[in-house]
């Protein structure tokens, strides 16, 4: 199997992102405290169009442009200064534990899975979220008996197939009527458009959580084209393309 090496995303349990990517202009200087935005509104697409270049996909829809961060090949781009030291807090003699989706762990499936659905096929929702103010209020197209991640994150992303938009919910749970969640995010995967900066999504790195797992379909086909998310124990702070901080800076 031939692999690309690309950037990697380091969170920590899902609290904090390190992105190891090239600094481009608008990129906001580490720990740099950035303004409030107001508001979270997107242009959800009518139809959507039909995946281009050789970026990766998933039912019809591509996962994300071929140019995005997520899809961009670094093997030609130079290391960064702080690439060793990243290492060495991260754990250079660590090895990684894969949480692939095979088996049971605690009485539960191990690994994030997803939901492929035709919007108009399943109900939607108006989600109530803990962190509303830096949520995408929806509504989200939620299937009965969807596919949610085991243990504390309870995450649940869904790809709707009409649109080619993204739903991803952290903490989801469902009362009989409605779901709710501590987060929840939308994204346009027709687009290259990040989270407003400081804003948490359903990581709390701000970044989605779909085009950063190991595919079974990428897996037959024998190649992976974009970066791998991972997390790690310590981090602080966060890099272009992160959004969002939880931990301060050590």
């Amino acid at each position: 199997m031939r692999t690309k090496i690309l950037f990697a995303v380091v969170s920590i349990f899902l609290f904090a992102c390190l992105t190891i990517a090239p600094p481009v202009e608008d990129a906001p200087t580490p720990f740099e405290e950035a303004s409030q935005p107001t508001s979270t509104t997107q242009d959800i697409p009518d139809t959507p169009s039909q995946p281009t270049g050789n970026g990766p996909t998933i039912a019809g829809c591509p996962m994300f442009p071929a140019d995005n961060v997520w899809n961009t090949p670094i093997d030609t781009l130079p290391t960064h200064p702080m690439s060793d030291a990243w290492i060495a807090s991260i754990g250079s003699a660590e090895s990684i534990h894969m949480d692939f989706g095979s088996g049971e762990w605690d009485g539960g499936l191990i690994g994030i899975p997803f939901n492929i659905v035709a919007g108009s096929a399943v109900p939607k929702f108006d989600a109530e979220f803990y962190y509303p103010d830096e949520s995408d209020p929806g509504p989200y197209p939620i299937p009965d008996n969807p596919s949610i991640e085991h243990g504390s994150d309870h995450h649940i992303l869904v790809v709707d197939t009409e649109t080619c938009l993204l739903y991803e919910i952290f903490d989801a749970s469902f009362d009989g009527t409605n779901w709710a969640g501590g987060s929840g995010a939308i994204w346009d995967l027709n687009s290259n458009a990040l989270r407003p900066d400081t804003w948490t999504s359903a990581d709390a790195a701000g970044l989605p959580i779909l085009p950063g797992l190991i595919r079974y379909d990428e897996i037959e086909a024998g190649e992976i084209k974009h970066a791998l998310r991972f997390t790690a124990e310590v981090t602080a702070g966060y890099l272009w393309p992160g959004r969002h901080l939880t931990d301060d800076p050590q």
